[in-house]
This record gives structure tokens, sequence and C-alpha cells, in this order.
């Protein structure tokens, strides 16, 4: 367990833009940071830091929190991993009970399958510099393929001995479970029961995830067998699904944020070699086709990829069908094509470090214009396969979301194709318009003689409306008690007294029925009780999930004014604070009038309801006394509005 003085370090230390920027690439608006939210899809950034207040908040998802609520979502890990997590990043020591063979097996299955992971990449490593066989196999394969020492540690490479069960036997040895080591893929079981290892006599590649943790493995053979795969790699597992990661990420996210440009190559080799040539900001997809997810990775540190396709022509047409999806996502798609017989691997090793990093930074081609080139030079003379290009090309155009990017290809295509711009325009414009009317399409019944899904809709829109309504202004006072709350009060000749007891005092008549906001109110009455003020932190970094989600949501907003404003048009907007009298009691009185018009709607509905006379008289008088105090509270609003 992590003392409390530990804990109180960590918070300290760790900075929400730092952390948050580990995993996504993060530009300034105003006074917030803003990038693309890492727990949902997006083309257009809602995902805020506030470095101020420590938090982050999308306000595409509703996710928020601070630097350790960060670590927990992204990572799937336990509060104490969090702080772990973070300890690590600081450099903070965290004292820590010795594990013994009962804390090990009673840790989760996930947490298990990354102990036995980082035990797997640690033995592979150690075989490969240590045993005879690694150094004279593992080693010597690694060095033949021309690449340097530095490099082969980095990347934490290895060897896997050339024996059915080394590795199994030595986990078993270490009180690794057998169960962890079958659902990660490490040992296999046949059909007598015994376990054997996957990776036999291969030289072994760990695959990272964002955080460094090792989460699978790809082994390459040594073997000229044409009856042995090339390679094999981990299966799925509870930490590795191959579509969502990208080989050598780890190594590659800060250089791909401060160059802002990711280069995509297909193998291990491949990124080791780029690597090697000086420039960190490549990854791989591991020999699988490219996925959204994997896009959607590298859309958080940049909105550039540049490809680096081998120089066969049937991989590149290949590649090129499954690449619009690229587009599709916002980003902007560049191209390197090497010479013939080459890929980025064997290029680097034919012309040397510094040429091949000279050819790609000098190479790169519009991932459009490449297609355009690549096509037509296969279709030749042909008019029909020509105008199967050329509506191929167009589509590629159509998935781009930026209007004004899509028409520089299409003027640049024009000239390409030799065909008028307008024609292009117009067949643009039909793809676009089939697709919209697509995505538009009423939905069809669940059954052809029940009425569709929304035809009550409205109704359910309007009660819906009324009780979030009512919800707005609870959430309203909450907030001015997290903005003001420590503001002193400055009207009406009150002296030395805080806007939060202010507020406090002004709600005794008043009910909160939204469940969180009542538990706000009442922890923040609580506490002025017994004669402490409490802070807006507090309530941002709470154990409490509820409580801390509604206060990052209230205290961050995704609008900034503009400096434009003043600094251009020389037009000054005040700011709340400035009128904090009418911003307070504004809130106040919003919320009372709400609760009043109800109580008059209550009542009339009694008055209605009630037969015998005496009461309904008892019920007037009550009436008429809301009412006036509805005046009152309507007579004040106005005067605030007037304002």
């Amino acid at each position: 367990m992590i003392n409390r003085e530990t804990i109180d370090k960590i918070m300290e230390t760790a900075r929400i833009e730092e952390v948050v920027g580990d995993f996504v690439h993060l530009k300034k608006r105003g006074t917030s940071l803003i990038g693309n939210c890492p727990f949902h899809g997006e083309k257009t950034p809602s995902f805020h830091v506030s470095v101020s207040k420590g938090i982050y908040k999308c306000f595409g998802c509703g996710k928020g929190g601070d630097s350790v609520r960060f670590i927990m979502d992204h990572e799937k890990y336990s509060y104490p991993e969090a702080l772990k997590y973070l300890a690590n990043k600081y450099n903070i020591e965290v004292e820590e009970t010795v594990e013994t063979k009962e804390n090990i097996e009673a840790q989760n299955a996930r947490e298990s399958l990354y102990v036995v992971s980082q035990f797997a990449a640690n033995y592979f490593e150690k075989q490969l510099w240590e045993s005879e066989d690694g150094r004279a196999i593992g080693l010597s394969y690694f060095k033949e393929r021309g690449f340097r020492e530095d490099i082969i540690r980095k990347f934490n490479l290895g060897y896997s001995p050339d024996v059915w069960d080394a590795l199994t036997q030595e986990a078993i040895n270490q009180q690794h479970a057998e169960t962890f080591l079958e659902k990660t893929g490490l040992s296999i079981r046949n059909d007598k029961g015994k376990l054997y290892d996957r990776f036999r006599g291969r030289v072994m590649f760990p695959i990272h995830n964002f955080t460094g943790r090792i989460i699978g493995f790809g082994g390459r053979t040594l073997k000229t067998d044409k009856n042995v795969p090339k390679y094999v790699n981990s299966p799925e597992s509870d930490i590795y699904h191959k579509s969502n990661v990208l080989y050598g990420l780890y190594h590659a996210k800060k250089a791909t944020r401060d160059l802002d440009n990711c280069y995509l190559v297909e193998g291990y080799a491949d990124v080791l070699s780029v690597h090697q040539a000086g420039v960190e900001n490549v990854v791989a997809s591991s020999g699988t086709s490219l996925t959204i997810e994997q896009i959607k990775l590298i859309s958080r540190f940049t909105q550039n990829i540049t490809i680096l396709y081998d120089g066969d022509a049937a991989g590149v047409k290949a590649s090129l069908r499954g690449l619009d999806m690229i587009l599709e996502e916002g980003l902007n798609v560049k191209v390197v094509s090497f010479p013939d017989g080459h890929d980025p691997d064997s290029y680097m090793h034919h012309v040397g470090a510094s040429e091949f990093k000279h050819y790609i930074e000098n190479n790169r081609q519009d991932f459009i214009l490449y297609k355009a080139n690549i096509l037509l030079a296969e279709a030749g003379n042909d008019p029909i396969k020509r105008a199967e290009i050329i509506r191929d090309i167009v589509e590629s155009i159509a998935k781009i979301p930026d209007n004004i990017k899509a028409s520089v290809f299409i003027r640049e295509c024009s000239h390409l194709l030799a065909i008028e711009e307008r024609i292009l325009l117009s067949e643009l414009n039909t793809i676009k318009a089939t697709k919209q009317k697509k995505a538009y399409a009423p939905k069809a019944p669940a059954h052809p003689d029940l009425p569709p899904d929304d035809l009550f809709a409205d109704d359910e829109i309007k009660e819906t409306a009324q009780v979030a309504s009512d919800v707005i202004q609870e959430q309203e006072i909450v907030r001015l008690l997290l903005a003001y709350g420590h503001e002193l009060v400055s009207w009406d000749g009150i002296d030395n007294m805080y806007v939060g007891s202010f507020i406090i005092q002004n709600l005794s008549d008043v009910n909160f029925e939204d469940a969180t906001c009542n538990k706000i109110i009442t922890h923040y009455k609580t506490e002025i009780e017994s004669g402490s003020l409490p802070t807006a932190n507090q309530f941002l970094k709470t154990s409490d999930r509820e409580i801390a989600d509604l206060a990052i949501t209230l205290s961050t907003s995704p609008y900034t004014l503009s400096d434009n404003w003043y600094n251009r048009h020389q037009i000054l907007v005040r700011s709340e604070s400035d009128h904090l009298k009418s911003t307070v009691l504004g809130g106040l009185y919003h919320l009372k009038k709400r609760k009043v018009d109800k109580m008059l709607m209550d009542l009339l509905k009694e008055i209605k309801e009630e037969k015998d006379p005496a009461n309904q008289e008892i019920l007037m008088t009550r009436y008429a006394y809301i009412k006036n105090v509805e005046r009152d509270i309507s007579r004040f609003l106005g005067s605030v509005i007037v304002k």
C-alpha cells in the first residue's frame, strides 16, 4: 500500500499536460490545450486540458479527471497501478511490500499477463546476450542484417532457444502460473496436456504498448525449411489486440509529436532500420492490414502520415486500396516509394543511414497524386481503364472531409489526368451526394406492422428537456460555488463573508433533486458548519467518481473568447466575475424561480382536485402568497437582465 505522503508528492509533481501529452498531441487554444480525444474517435478536437486546474475534459464523450484518472482510464490501471506509473515517470520512490507467491497469485489476471510477458522479454533478451546459442545464432543474425548493438538493446530484441519447453520450464520454476503462459500465447498445450514453447529457435521482437509495457511478441525463424512459417506472432489476448497496436509507437511517439509527422512501414526490421538511420518517428503495422484503430493511434500525435512503400508494384497496388480510410479520418498522407527490389530495411543498408534519410525527406509525394500516377501507368492508353481509374481517384478525393483540400486535389488531378476540372467536380459532388443520401436515409421500422421507433419521440424529448432544465439550474449553483466560493462578498454592505457561505445561507429553503448536486451542496454545507471553506480541488480530485465528473464538467468549457475582440476590434467583453453580485444572485434566483414555478403548478393541480371549499380556500391563500414571491423573484431577474 502506498502511503499518503508519497501519494501527495505524486499528485503535486505530476503535470497534467505532460502526462496527457505522452498520449495525445496537444495544441494551445486560449487558456487550454486541445487535442483529439484518446477515448473515442473524432476528427475535430474536443479534448481539453486545463493546466491551471490540473484536469482534462472531453466535450465529446464526457470523460474527465486528473493525471491519475487519465492513466487509469487510458491504460485500464487500478488506482495504485496508476500512481506507480506516475511515480516511475517522475522518478519518485515508492515503498512496496515484498511480493510473495500468495501476493502474485492474488493479482488480477490482466496484471499477471503483463508480468509474465515482461518475464519472457527479459528471458529472451538474456538468452540473446548471455547464452552460447543466443550469441552465435541470434545476435549474429541481427549483426549480419546490419543492426547496431544500441538498436538491438533499445528495442529489447531477444532469442528463443531451439528447445521444446525452455521458456515454459523457466517460467514455472519462477512461479508463474501455467494459465497465464497459455493466455499470452507464450506456451501451447498439446493433445497430451503437456506445455511447450510457441517461439522456438527464433529471434524475438517484443511488442510494447503506449507506456512501454510488453504485451506480445513477434518471432522470426532462422531456418530455411519452407514448412516452417517465417514469422509467428502472439495470439490475441486480454492485453494484446493486434488491430489496436503499432510496432515501435512507444519509441516513436515523442519524435512523431515533435516533428509532426509519422512514417509508416510494414515490418519489424523496417522500423529498426529507419531508427538506425536517425529517423525515430516510425511505426509498423506488423504485417497486418492497416486498421482504423491504428490510424486513430497515429492521429493522437500528428495529422501527417508518410507511407514508406516497398518497390514491389503489386504490393503497392494492393496497399493503395486500404489507404483511403486514412483520408477519411482527415489525415494528410504522403508516400515514398523505393527502387524496385528494395524495402526500407534493405535500402537503408544499401545506401547508408545518411543517404537514406536524405532520400525519404526529398521523395515524398501526396498520396492522391501518387495513386493517380501508379494507376495511369498501368492503364496505358486504354480509354475504358482510364475512365475507371479517374472515377477511382475521385472517390478517394471524396473521402477527404476538408473541402478546401479536396478542391486543391481536384485541380491537380485535372492537369494530371488531362480532363476538365468541372467534370471532376461534377463527379465529386455526385459521389458526396450519394453518400450523404445514404447517411440520412430514414430508418425502416423493425416490423412492417409496427410504427417507426421515433414516432413518440417528441413527447419524450419535451419531458427530458423539462427535467434537464431543472438539473441545469442546480448545476449552475454548484458551478458558482466551485468558481467563486473563495471570493469575498462585496455588495449590500456585507463584510467578511465568502461567496460560498453567502450561497449556502440562501439555499436554506431549497431542496436539490439531482443526487450528485445534492451531495456536493451537503458536503459544502457540512464543511462550512465545521469552520472550513471547501476548495474546488476537493471536488475535482475526490475519489467519488460522480462528484469528480460533475465538478470537472462544470469547471471547464469548450469555448474561449478570441483575443481579436479587444486586440483587433477594441471591444472589451466583461467577464461574469466583473459583476459578481448579478452573477451570484442571478444563479440563486433562477434556481428559486424554477422551484417556485413547480410549487405553483403543484398547487394549481391540488386546487382543481380539491372538492372541499374550505380546503380550497387554504390552498388559494397559499397560492397567492407564493405567487407574490414569484413576482419578487421575476422583478429581480428582470433587473439583472437589464443590467
